[in-house]
């Protein structure tokens, strides 16, 4: 087989075995696209399972090394910390796809496993304050064309807040889903339990306020066609809403109400648990709501309230603007 070939099989694998996102997708073809011109180059053709079996570390490194001298050259605008986190995901795509070809074609070259990870500098979540994040639902309903719009976008950006999805694990979601959600939850409480497929389809258990649920059932009312089969959220021809079109409802509205540009829909979701954090919900806890894999990923929330209450100390303690003699 060709390295062209066991490229495809694996991002082809990637997608319906390990669930990979399509940014994941579309950023490792990139990658390995680029490995593999660079290999028809530096040996003189294209490679096939042998040559990449025979590839050294040496190979791999200058690979890496076409690379920086490829933007270099481009001089295209980058940081330190950008150029690492490039590095870093090239490194992390040649060593998915060596995995991949030692398990499923029996090639095994142990030289991906020793490239060098660069250190990259994780940024922290950038929460909308509480008051805020309320309004977002009503705000961004406000500037819809149509009553049914309005009633769509208030549940959707209420449901992102209230329950900390991502956009994509909402507007996945189709009516029977709220339908299940509302007979797993208390009826005299008016509450809800959905259950939402992440990323890698890891299934997780979230609770739905009733509020939310409230907010949900009015947009099922006017949904045009509330079938248990049909998407929850729907566009204006009725197909399943594009994450596109509620990203840029949120970027009129966030214009229009003078907020910083991180006030984007994932923002709502940093808003949810930093929120919960604030309340002094248990980590755990917060790390199953947002089905995340590992706890180191939560543990940037901790962080982020860590810089809040410096901050607040910085500006409110008679101290802290001291400076010594």
């Amino acid at each position: 087989m060709m390295a062209g070939g066991a490229r495809d099989a694996f991002l082809q694998w990637m997608e319906t075995e390990r669930r990979a996102s399509p940014l994941t997708l579309t950023a490792y073809r990139g990658d390995l696209d680029r490995f593999l011109s660079f290999l028809a180059g530096h040996l003189g053709g294209e490679p096939d399972l042998g040559a990449l079996a025979g590839l050294s570390l040496a190979d791999l490194r200058a690979w890496l090394a076409h690379e920086h001298g490829a933007a270099l050259t481009a001089r295209r605008p980058t940081t330190q910390d950008r150029a690492a986190r490039t590095r870093a995901r090239r490194v992390s795509a040649l060593r998915s796809f060596f995995r991949y070809l030692a398990r499923h074609h029996g090639v095994d070259n142990p030289a991906p496993a020793l490239l060098a990870t660069p250190r990259t500098r994780r940024p922290l979540p950038r929460p909308l304050p509480g008051a805020q994040a309320c309004d977002v639902p009503e705000g961004v309903a406000d500037l819809a064309h149509t009553p049914m719009a309005q009633l769509r976008d208030a549940a959707l950006f209420m449901l992102l807040y209230g329950c900390g999805l991502r956009i994509s694990e909402a507007l996945a979601l189709d009516v029977r889903d709220l339908d299940q959600a509302a007979a797993l939850g208390d009826a005299t409480a008016g509450d809800g339990v959905m259950r939402i497929r992440g990323k890698g389809g890891k299934e997780r258990m979230v609770p739905v306020l009733p509020q939310v649920m409230q907010g949900l059932r009015r947009w099922c009312r006017a949904h045009p066609l509330p079938q248990p089969d049909a998407p929850l959220f729907v566009g204006v021809r009725g197909g399943r809403l594009q994450a596109g079109i509620a990203q840029r409802a949120m970027r009129a509205w966030r214009h229009m109400a003078g907020l910083p540009d991180h006030a984007t829909p994932h923002a709502l979701r940093h808003s949810f648990a930093t929120h919960l954090m604030e309340g002094g919900a248990d980590l755990r806890v917060i790390q199953d709501l947002l089905g995340h894999a590992s706890l180191s990923t939560t543990q940037r929330y901790t962080l982020t309230d860590e810089a809040r209450l410096m901050d607040v100390w910085t500006r409110a303690h008679p101290h802290a603007t001291d400076t010594a003699s």
